[in-house]
């Protein structure tokens, strides 16, 4: 194993998961890597990603814009597929087949994006791997702001992940 494969397997899952989310941003999705997300849980069932509010991510009335909220909670639900994806060693195309929000209240501080279906999207991945078939699986992501309403929910969006195994 090289120094680097070394270094990066010894780093905790948050750090692993806000690195991957910011060089893909960088890379691949340049509003990502603008809106700055942060993983702060990253889990065999569990990711909780992080967006700061702040001049970038509000809009008018000193809440997250509603495309921030959306942009967050593609993250959180596709970044557990892509952690199993990776961990599977196939190539497997992600995409998001459709999206659906509910906005509860104003996100007016940090706001967490929390998916807690990671050991369902494992075996789903274990499924689209030994298929040749593209497959759907709904997500659930909810948005909470915890300094202001601890863990009652600002947004609740359903997402359907969409996997394919290339080649």
């Amino acid at each position: 194993m090289n120094l680097k494969a070394y270094v990066v397997k010894k780093l905790p899952d948050s750090i692993k998961g806000t690195a991957m989310i910011r060089f893909f941003g960088l890379t691949k999705i340049p509003l990502l890597w603008f809106i700055k997300p942060s993983v702060l849980e990253m889990g065999e069932e569990r990711c909780v990603v992080k967006v700061p509010l702040n001049r970038k991510t509000k809009n008018h009335l000193n809440s997250m814009y509603f495309g921030v909220l959306c942009a967050a909670a593609d993250c959180a639900g596709g970044l557990t597929a892509m952690k199993y994806i990776s961990e599977s060693g196939e190539n497997v195309s992600l995409a998001f087949k459709d999206f659906q929000a509910e906005f509860l209240k104003r996100a007016e501080g940090d706001t967490y994006f929390t998916n807690t279906q990671g050991k369902e999207i494992a075996t789903f991945v274990k499924t689209v791997v030994e298929s040749n078939e593209r497959h759907h699986m709904p997500v659930e992501i909810v948005a909470t702001v915890p300094s202001k309403f601890g863990e009652e929910p600002v947004a609740k969006f359903t997402l359907t992940l969409s996997l394919k195994k290339k080649g």
